[in-house]
């Protein structure tokens, strides 16, 4: 039975990323565009096109790898992050009380994704989070046709970002990248029978099999404003756990705008997750403002500010997680 539950749950897998025409920057027409995913691709998959069709996945190229997921300033470019997430959480309470993740090329027994391309900042913030030790095992890049030869280099940049979004926590991410070795194909999640089916019927999000489910991420409605914020910035947010003291700067690239701001609304309409908003009032003024949880730190509102009004601030107090944030008032709009 339980096999039977298992490979129904590993149906309707599609090996390709949404995308979200609305946080992509070439659809936003930000000033110097964005290539990122293109360049990050190793097999030609993404094809870069006109205003309406910005970025195509090619199926017949794509190998799933998420190098350009991995690539894309603000989640534009998507892979569920769940299921990895559940996976780590889940091996906290197994008998070694510590996680791994492999890639399927590897060979390593034990949970694994198509490629260690699809780790992302928030995956390893949030083992930190849950002060889970986890191992990243990784097969031989130079040979493998799934993702690329930097895949560990990649990795070691993605948990230096991982570090600096722990900082302000004071409990840092104990996450280990290596290669394979003989003796890792023998590895599995050792989990008792309750546990197996406890972790089975966790609202359907977690399967018990050593491939992590790939299940087709559902269309963003944009009507809805919390949902125009990528996952994975929602879970870096949610993974700044222990809080931070209040006086602890946290590591968050967002604009601030200077006096010689002109009150256009370019930084509103580039912005991709629309972070930041504008306000028109009564009297004719206008409100700049920020939610800063939003905020991809893409900066396309500084690359696209006509009198180069914005400028980039790195850290922010944990209070401004918590109210929208002031960027400018002013009495008329130009």
């Amino acid at each position: 039975m339980l096999k039977g539950l298992l490979d129904t749950l590993s149906e309707s897998t599609d090996p390709l990323p949404r995308f979200t025409a609305p946080r992509c920057l070439l659809e936003r027409q930000t000033m110097g565009g964005c290539d990122a995913c293109h360049a990050a691709c190793p097999h030609g998959a993404v094809e870069l096109g006109p205003l309406g069709s910005s970025v195509r996945i090619r199926p017949d190229l794509c190998t799933s790898c998420g190098l350009c997921v991995q690539a894309c300033p603000t989640g534009a470019l998507e892979f569920a992050l769940l299921p990895a997430l559940q996976s780590v959480r889940d091996q906290r309470d197994t008998a070694e009380g510590q996680a791994t993740l492999t890639c399927a090329p590897s060979g390593a027994g034990g949970p694994h994704l198509p490629c260690l391309g699809r780790v992302t900042p928030a995956l390893l913030a949030a083992s930190g989070a849950w002060d889970v030790p986890l191992t990243l095992i990784h097969g031989d890049c130079a040979a493998c046709p799934v993702g690329a030869l930097d895949v560990p280099d990649r990795l070691r940049a993605v948990l230096e970002d991982a570090q600096r979004l722990r900082e302000p926590t004071g409990r840092p991410a104990r996450v280990t990248i290596r290669p394979a070795e003989p003796g890792d194909r023998d590895r599995a999640v050792r989990m008792d029978r309750r546990g197996a089916f406890t972790a089975l019927f966790r609202a359907g999000r977690q399967q018990v099999a050593q491939a992590l489910p790939d299940r087709p991420l559902p269309f963003v409605d944009w009507s809805v404003p919390e949902d125009r914020t990528p996952e994975e910035w929602k879970w870096r947010r949610a993974a700044l756990s222990p809080a931070p003291p209040e006086d602890a700067p946290v590591p968050w690239p967002a604009p601030v705008v200077d006096d010689t701001c002109i009150d256009c609304p370019v930084c509103a309409t580039v912005c991709p997750t629309e972070a930041i908003t504008r306000e028109l009032q009564p009297d004719g003024g206008v409100k700049l403002l920020l939610n800063l949880g939003a905020c991809t730190g893409c900066m396309s509102c500084l690359k696209s500010c006509p009198p180069q009004a914005i400028h980039r601030q790195e850290e922010w107090l944990p209070a401004a997680f918590r109210v929208s944030i002031l960027l400018r008032e002013s009495d008329s709009v130009m």
